[in-house]
């Protein structure tokens, strides 16, 4: 064995043709590892938010007078990024409005308020009726033309309509209303109006990350000649309070990624540490996610390792190799020392997840990480088979491993394995059931990788259709994951509430950086989400 492993090893160092593919540097060369910390300027931050936060919060509690009042206060806590202050506050009163309002809201509610009331109580779990639309449609059952120059109420009924689940025939149809008129009435309104519906158009509320919508809703709430001074104040502190501490711990992991140093050994991979972080930050901006944020980052930067080594750089039978070598626990054979570096490195990120503060005793739940980095490993190999192979699989068989390689059964147990106050060996196994909010949220993580087997080619092939229309199919397959998350989101939840909302966001997450292309592996196009999260504070004056 050993004579075959060493002639592999001879034959591999003759030249190789390799599936090289081209990755654009990164955008920010080594800025963040040389941040330093932001330890008295935080401290600055907390004391003025303190101050307000107690403002706000008799603000909230007033607010309970009026129930639409009430629902209005929690929505601009939601939008303006500071929900998160007040979540026990948020919780009971939600849980009041629901009990009160459940399928029978007042009849003298307009447009805008029952699709505020719907949209709100649905995004926090509470399973209110899509029925509560129907006062709104005509006898022949199409929503009522009365209500077509109703900017406000439309807009609320359209943002209302992506927190829907299967067999809401209602919700499809609002879209269907909604979409075109606002798309005609943004024409109409202001500029700053126009904005507003044309972010809305682009990315709904619902779908998008909640830290990019927080700081376009400042703006946009800013502008309002209605808004707060003192809630608008607390949200800038806020934001450019928790930008600081997002930005040391990008400081943090730029360090670890610099002293790595894998470059030398591995060019050809790419480097997004910054665009991983994003990713990370989107998934759970508040502070008290930094440990999932730390470990969330270096995970999404060694799979990116791995992933390019099986696309573009590795041979099949050195991949194999490498394959089996994490099967097996044992890197002694490995045909090439770019491989070695690469085990080495997932190792090392392994070991970390196991040294983690809280992590004792917890070697189910690391063990259980570990197998679902091995299947994605798996799921690695089986594409760069295809691709060697060239030939297209059938849809069902491509979407089969590509479920598996997009990740999304990997990225929850290392996010859980950050917040260890919410989630041990009970979430755990809730993982392991494969529940099918973590499904759905698969869907997602496919990404589009250039030279290989393409989801939307696979369909066309099979079913003898356009691209148009296989992109089209794609898409509802996309709104009914979102239907089965939606629903999935529900109370009772069989994890905490944070748990949930954190596997929801990873599907956000992926709407954003493939919105328009791969914004991982193109920086530029994640360049200014970037900067707005982690560079450029909010103008607080």
């Amino acid at each position: 064995m050993a004579a075959q492993v060493e002639h592999l090893a001879s034959n591999m160092e003759q030249e190789i043709s390799r599936p090289l593919a081209y990755f654009p540097a990164t955008v920010w060369g080594c800025d963040f590892a040389s941040l330093p910390l932001f330890n008295s300027e935080i401290d600055s931050y907390t004391k003025k938010v303190e101050v307000l936060k107690e403002k706000v919060k008799d603000m909230l509690m007033s607010s309970k007078k009026d129930l639409i009042k009430n629902i209005e206060f929690i929505n601009l806590l939601c939008r303006l990024g500071i929900s998160y202050h007040f979540e026990n506050e948020i919780e009971e009163q939600l849980n009041h409005i629901f009990n009160v309002v459940h399928d029978n809201i007042n009849d003298d509610y307009d447009l805008y308020n029952v699709a505020l009331l719907f949209r709100v109580l649905r995004q926090h779990g509470y399973k209110i009726s899509c029925n509560v639309f129907k006062k709104f449609k005509d006898s022949d059952g199409k929503f009522n033309k009365a209500i077509s120059n109703d900017v406000k109420g439309i807009l609320s009924l359209y943002e209302a309509s992506f927190v829907s689940m299967r067999r809401e025939d209602i919700l499809d149809e609002a879209i269907a209303f909604a979409r075109p008129l606002l798309e005609s009435l943004a024409m109409q309104s202001s500029p700053h109006l126009a904005k507003h519906i044309n972010d809305a158009l682009s990315m709904p509320f619902h779908r998008g990350l909640p830290r990019v919508e927080a700081r376009k809703f400042i703006y946009f709430y800013e502008e309002e000649e209605s808004h707060n001074e003192t809630l608008l104040k607390f949200a800038k502190l806020d934001y450019n309070r928790v930008q600081l501490l997002h930005k040391q711990e990008l400081g943090v992991v730029s360090r670890w990624w610099k002293e790595l140093d894998l470059a030398k050994g591995l060019p050809y991979v790419r480097d997004r540490i910054a665009e991983g972080f994003f990713q990370s930050a989107g998934v759970q901006f508040e502070p008290d996610f930094a440990l999932s944020r730390i470990l969330l980052t270096k995970c999404i930067q060694i799979l990116a390792l791995v992933d390019d080594t099986y696309d573009s750089y590795g041979t099949l039978q050195e991949l194999q190799c490498f394959t089996d070598a994490l099967e097996r626990g044992n890197s002694d054979q490995l045909p090439a020392d770019y491989l070695k570096i690469l085990y080495k490195a997932v190792l090392d990120f392994f070991e970390e997840l196991g040294d983690g503060e809280g992590n004792e005793g917890r070697s189910y739940c690391i063990n259980y990480t570990k197998e679902r980095y091995k299947e994605v490993v798996r799921s690695y190999l089986v594409e760069a088979q295809w691709f060697y192979d060239g030939h297209l699989r059938p849809f069902n068989e491509y979407m089969h491993n590509a479920l598996i390689s997009s990740c999304f059964s990997l990225l929850p147990p290392v996010v859980f394995l950050g917040v260890e106050k919410l989630a041990g060996v009970k979430e755990f196994k809730w993982l392991e059931t494969n529940p099918k909010l973590v499904e759905a949220s698969k869907f997602f993580g496919h990404e589009e990788k250039e030279g290989h087997c393409l989801a939307g080619n696979c369909y066309m092939k099979e079913y003898g259709v356009s691209k148009e229309k296989a992109m089209e199919e794609l898409r509802k397959m996309c709104d009914n994951a979102w239907k089965d998350m939606n629903e999935e989101s529900m109370r009772p939840t069989a994890v905490p509430m944070p748990l949930i909302t954190s596997i929801v966001n990873l599907a956000r997450m992926m709407e954003v950086v493939f919105q328009y292309d791969d914004g991982y592996t193109i920086a530029s196009s994640l360049k200014d989400h970037v900067t707005l999260m982690f560079v450029e504070p909010i103008p607080e004056d």
